[in-house]
């Protein structure tokens, strides 16, 4: 302020000086011109040679990435911690009796410039880093640390907190502003503001060495993932690839200047159709010992020591917060709400799957029999056999459809049916910046009028983590004089990237991916909150994959397999046969798909119930478990600790059951569907939208969930959904 004014001063001056040079019958004109001109000068704000701390002159304000460079984020971040603190000291030094607009909103928009470097700088570092990306997230996450320790523990801002807290019901408030007072003060809470100073400056420590850790984690799995590269040099090596896949290797190794040759890595895209696929057991094997001992390979990469580290951490926190596990904290605010509740569904679902897995075991056993195959069926042949028998049972393989599910064709399918539901329109923009040439950008809008903005990223490379995810660059609130702020969302994926003159051509489970992460998008797509602590996804963990996984429903659906299932060469419709096809495999293999995700679940519950902070050997916990819960030495665990990135470096610790707990609600939420006999109802969706999608975070989840629904979820439908029943 102390620039605009000094700025508006010397104008002025320059101004009098003018007219006092101009005879008097022009000097009124003269007035109002130069007035004009200071104005418009004063209402500029001033820029900055860092593009982060600037407004973004960009279509829809999106981040220009062209002008971002890693030099950026630190003074970045350096600064939006001081607005941040600016507006936490005036919250204190105020003489005015602590109220919801004075105290509780001051505090919900006093993080807007540091929410907006987070969200940029975590987003491109997870989709696109470099060593420069990763050398200052491992500086900035104990500043990071420090900053929210900083304001959680502050005495004064706690007791405004509590005041505002107290004294709910004398205000006028919202319901979504009862739900933001509610959630600061319980979050402060949990954060440790009533802890004595002592424990305050442990709590401190610990949370700080926790985000170091994390960071790492990250960065080891990212270089693990790289480090890997099967190079096959003979021919006869590749017996039973597809053509495709062959094509896709060869250009992998030339990239890797291993012309003339064929590469496969653990990226989990271009794993899985060799462990399909290649005739090659010994092969098979060495591809999937790499990606399963991913961080436990006693290199610098490794991630045992991080991953007891961490759990033991959390373990200590929790308890100096006053639970006995971490699990207890963690599940405290979810649907869930107790770790002997997740425990018991896990054990409802496991007991249903494993005997189903047990006769899948059998039944690929008895043909490597046949075969004459004198070899006990492992984790790498699972794949393989599980491929021929889909093939003998279904007459049906990820070959015959991949021509029907060209990647284009996929997002134009679930486009379909989003407009189908909630009248939403996607127009490709190519004005919009990206920060990668796979980038693929879309405006969103209904009736015409501006909803957001759709990033969608979808090959693998090494810059990018693998797994697939949904984030945002700026989430949708409205800012503090009530205008809305749309989204910038991302859809990242891994999927298998184009080659040899061909598209990128999908299975049926990347196509489910693809529409699982678009659900993610819908849900803040379609938030209509005022607050950005509640919008889009902020809601409960177990709630969140509610909105993803209902959408890979539509996938299969014949209805919906017509409009986007089209052979990439001759336009032709999926046939009415392959439909039904798909149809009837839609259970097989569902054995293994439920038991090595559940022992991954498993594996994060155990690690969270520790009662006793005891340094744990990993290899030994994971084998003591697994054992405990009777998995066949057949499946592994869909992730194990060391590349959990789940549970130890992306928030879903105690809380990776939540993907099922959310099937067991999309299950059921379906049906809401299926049993008005139109799977695009317009007053179905239309509730789904305005009372799960448009709330986020503004009300319980489970109060959303029966106002949608008019019930609770059972897990019957679950059940059925994976043919368990």
């Amino acid at each position: 302020m102390a620039n605009i004014t000094g700025n508006f001063n010397l104008c002025t001056i320059a101004a009098l000086l003018i007219i006092n040079l101009i005879p008097d019958m022009k000097k009124l004109t003269l007035l109002f011109v130069m007035a004009s001109v200071i104005i418009c000068s004063c209402s500029k704000k001033e820029t900055s040679d860092n593009p982060l701390l600037n407004e973004f002159n960009t279509p829809f304000g999106v981040p220009p990435f062209e002008q971002i460079r890693p030099e950026h984020f630190k003074p970045a971040y350096l600064k939006g911690f001081e607005e941040q603190n600016a507006i936490i000291r005036k919250i204190n030094t105020s003489k005015e009796e602590p109220t919801f607009e004075n105290t509780i909103k001051e505090l919900e928009y006093s993080s807007e410039l540091l929410t907006k470097i987070s969200r940029i700088f975590g987003a491109l570092n997870s989709a696109h880093t470099n060593d420069s990306l990763q050398t200052i997230n491992m500086e900035m996450a104990p500043l990071l640390s420090k900053h929210r320790d900083d304001i959680n523990l502050n005495d004064t801002l706690f007791l405004r907190i509590k005041s505002v807290y107290d004294n709910m019901d004398k205000f006028n408030l919202t319901g979504e502003e009862k739900k933001i007072v509610d959630d600061t003060y319980k979050g402060f809470v949990r954060s440790g503001a009533e802890l004595s100073p002592g424990d305050k400056d442990k709590l401190r420590k610990i949370n700080g060495e926790m985000s170091t850790l994390s960071v790492r984690f990250g960065q080891n799995l990212l270089a693990e993932t790289n480090n890997f590269t099967l190079v096959i040099d003979s021919k006869e090596d590749l017996a039973g690839l597809p053509e495709g896949v062959i094509a896709q290797a060869a250009s992998t190794a030339e990239r890797m200047d291993h012309k003339g040759k064929w590469a496969f890595t653990i990226q989990y895209p271009i794993m899985e159709p060799f462990l399909k696929y290649a005739e090659n057991r010994e092969l098979r094997e060495q591809l999937f010992t790499a990606y399963f001992m991913k961080g436990d390979n006693g290199n610098e990469y490794d991630n045992n020591q991080i991953t007891a580290r961490i759990a033991r951490l959390r373990l200590e926190r929790a308890q100096l917060l006053g639970y006995e596990t971490y699990a207890g904290f963690a599940l405290e605010r979810n649907m869930a709400k107790t770790p002997e509740r997740v425990l018991d569904f896990l054990g409802q679902v496991w007991n249903a799957a494993l005997p189903v897995a047990k006769a899948e075991a059998a039944a690929r056993q008895e043909i490597i029999n046949k075969e004459g195959g004198n070899f006990k069926l492992g984790p790498w042949d699972w794949w393989y056999y599980t491929e021929k028998i889909k093939k003998e049972k279904y007459a049906l393989d990820d070959e015959l459809t991949r021509p029907y599910f060209m990647i284009g064709n996929v997002i134009d399918g679930m486009f379909h049916v989003a407009n189908r539901l909630y009248n939403l329109n996607f127009t490709r923009r190519t004005d919009i910046p990206v920060y990668h040439p796979d980038v693929v950008t879309y405006e969103v809008t209904r009736n015409s009028e501006h909803i957001g903005v759709l990033m969608i990223d979808n090959y693998p490379r090494p810059s990018k983590r693998g797994g697939a995810w949904c984030g945002a660059y700026r989430g949708q609130s409205r800012d503090r004089n009530g205008n809305m702020i749309h989204p910038v969302v991302t859809m990242v994926t891994n999927s298998a990237p184009p080659n040899d003159g061909k598209p990128s051509l999908l299975t049926p489970d990347e196509a489910s991916t693809l529409f699982h992460e678009f659900g993610h998008a819908l849900h803040q797509l379609l938030s209509n909150s005022t607050y950005p602590g509640v919008s889009g996804t902020s809601v409960a963990r177990d709630f969140v994959e509610l909105p993803s996984q209902i959408m890979e429903h539509w996938v299969i659906e014949p209805e919906v397999l017509k409009v986007y299932a089209k052979h990439y060469q001759t336009g032709e419709v999926i046939p009415a046969e392959l439909i039904e096809k798909l149809g009837n495999a839609g259970k097989f293999n569902m054995g293994f798909q439920t038991v090595e995700f559940l022992a991954a679940a498993l594996l994060d519950m155990e690690f969270h119930t520790m009662t006793e902070p005891v340094e744990v050997n990993v290899r030994e916990f994971e084998k003591k478990v697994l054992d405990k819960y009777g998995l066949i030495p057949e499946i592994k665990p869909r992730y194990r600790s060391t590349y959990f990135n789940h549970i130890w470096n992306s928030g879903y610790a105690a809380g990776y059951y939540s993907y099922y707990w959310s099937e067991m609600l999309d299950a059921d939420a379906f049906q809401a569907f299926k049993e008005t006999g139109d799977i695009f109802s317009r007053e179905v969706a239309s509730r789904f939208e305005n009372e799960i999608l448009s709330k986020g975070g503004t009300r319980d989840p489970l109060e959303m969930y029966i106002a949608f629904r008019g019930k609770e979820p059972g897990i019957e439908a679950l059940l059925e959904n994976r043919g368990l029943k």
